[in-house]
Formats: structure tokens, sequence, C-alpha cells
């Protein structure tokens, strides 16, 4: 036992680290092929701090254990929004410029009813798996078309600050990328193998497991990337890597998940973790779109706390029906 939770520990420190070296890699390298500034916030950043998500739940479900995939990506979900944004907001009210963002918003929505749809008749098939897979592919071709044809956008301007401010030679950007990538595979069979060991011995479902744990500590990339955007005032990258991992987390991660192994699934996922994640996804629409005339998007320190509280009942309480 506690081997296992020293495998969580270092599994989730060495996945947050190396999760880091891939996403500074792999922007580095975009930006040295020649890569548009914004496609590289929309594509490169924004879906690559979700691939700790992606490769825990790959990892999951290999080892014949989907309800931690799923748990895991609607958990990250619900922290990159309540926690990451929440905490965010409250540090710094963030202001939403970019027209992208307000264009991901209504997205991201659709994405959850659809995921909705599929969790009614209480399982994941493969082919629900492939349609997920599908609509991933439309959503980043269509994010390519949109950072292509795009004029000066606020996300772009953000992202170029942030590469400007640590320029990388583009041998040590490859290097970081692969190292980046063969750690993430490492660590998170690591994290996944204590995780299923300590559920199995305190007789508490992986689903819990990846409700908690392991969602918060594959959350901590867009935590970490977002803290370090708004202290430098770029505040559409921060939101933009919250959407951006939706979105990924929602299509990709879940779709992976189930063409590998195909799942049952608790109906307490749909009337809890499902519509608390809808829920947020709704607040965070109408507090960063802006409906009044004239007004820009604007999370406030009060709804910034608001969103950490409901963070933390959610929290509370999956904890609580473990203990009891």
């Amino acid at each position: 036992m506690t081997l296992a939770f020293l495998a969580i520990l270092g599994g989730l420190v060495l996945l947050v680290w190396s999760a880091d070296r891939f996403v500074d890699g792999a922007a580095a390298t975009a930006q040295h092929a020649g890569m548009p500034p914004l496609l590289i916030g929309m594509v490169i950043i924004g879906f690559g701090t979700s691939a700790p998500e992606m490769v825990v739940s790959a990892m999951a479900s290999l080892d014949g254990n989907p309800g931690l995939a799923l748990g895991n990506a609607y958990g990250s979900n619900i922290a990159n929004i309540a926690l990451v944004i929440g905490l965010v907001a409250v540090i710094s009210p963030i202001q939403v410029h970019s027209q992208v963002i307000r264009k991901e918003l209504p997205l991201l929505f659709g994405l959850c009813l659809l995921a909705g749809w599929q969790l009614m008749d209480g399982s994941l098939s493969r082919n629900d798996g492939w349609v997920l897979l599908a609509v991933f592919a439309v959503v980043m071709g269509w994010s390519i078309f949109q950072g292509m044809r795009q004029g000066p956008d606020a996300l772009a301007g953000d992202v170029t600050a942030e590469l400007s401010s640590a320029p990388m030679a583009l041998g040590r950007a490859l290097v970081w990328l692969v190292v980046g990538l063969v750690l993430l595979v490492v660590s998170s069979r690591i994290l996944v193998w204590g995780a299923v060991t300590v559920a199995q011995s305190l007789g508490v479902s992986d689903l819990v497991i990846g409700l908690t744990v392991v969602a918060i500590g594959t959350s901590l990339p867009e935590l970490a990337s977002s803290l370090m955007a708004i202290k430098k005032g770029e505040h559409d990258l921060a939101l933009g890597n919250v959407l951006g991992s939706g979105i990924f987390n929602t299509l990709a991660v879940v779709g992976i998940a189930a063409t590998i192994m195909p799942m049952e699934v608790d109906p307490v996922v749909l009337s809890r973790d499902w519509l608390l994640m809808t829920g947020l996804t709704v607040a965070l629409f109408i507090m960063g779109w802006g409906f009044r005339k004239g007004r820009q998007g604007r999370i406030n320190r009060v709804e910034g706390a608001a969103l950490l509280t409901v963070f933390v009942a959610y929290t509370g309480y999956l904890i609580s029906t473990v203990m009891a």
C-alpha cells in the first residue's frame, strides 16, 4: 500500500514535469516550423496540456480499468474549470478579448451535450469512441482552418509574447519533445498502477479515484501554465488552455479510452459528474462571453471564488462517499 501511494505521488510529479517539457518542446518546434502563433496557442498549447489525461486514460483502458479513464477525463474538466479558472480568477480577474475563445465556449457546451447523449444508454461502445474521435478530427480541422484565416487576435499576441520570453533552439526543442513524450508514458504507467492498487486495497471504485486524485494531478499542467500566463497578463492564453483541454478531454481522451475498451457506465456518472461538468461549462460560457452590449467577457474574483467553492464541495462529497 505504501509503495502504491509513493507510485501515485512520484507518478504525478514526473507526469507534470514531463508534460511541461513536452508542451514547451512541441510549441518551440512548431514555431521553428513556421506555424502561426494563433495555431500554436489553439492546437499545440491548448490541446498539448491534455497529454497527461490522454496517456493516463489510454494506459488505464489497456489495463482493463476504463472507469479510471472516464473519471480522469470528466474529473479533469471539472477541475480545470472550477479549480484552475476559479483560482486564477481569484488571483487576477480574467478578461476575455480573443474572438477564438468566444467561439470555443459554445463549442465546448455542445460537446458536453454530445457526451451526455452517449451516456444515456449506460455504456460507451467502440462506435461511441469512434464518433468522438471523428468529431475531434473535425474540430481539429476547424481549428487549423480558423488559425490560418483568422486576423489579429489577442490569443495570438499572448502566444507570441510567451514564446519570445523563453526562446528555444530547434535541437533542444526536439530533445524535450521526445523526452517529454517518453516520460509521459512512463509516469502514466506508474500513476495508473498506484491508483488502481490503492482503489482495490480501499475498496473504492476506480471511477472515484479517477475523478479525484488522478484528475487533479493531470490538471496540474493546466494550473501551472494558466498561473504563469495570468502572471504575465496573458488572460486569453490562461482561458484558452482550459478550453482546449476541455475539448480534448471530452472528445479525444474519452474516445481513445472507449475504442480501446468499451465500458459500462454507472448511472451516477450522468446524474452527478456529467451534470456538474456541463453546469460548469454553462457558467463559464455565461461569464466568459459577456452578453451585455459592448461588454467584454470577464470572470471576476467573486465568480472565481464561487467556482472554487463548487470544486471543494464536489470533492468533499466524493471523499465522503468513500469514507461512508
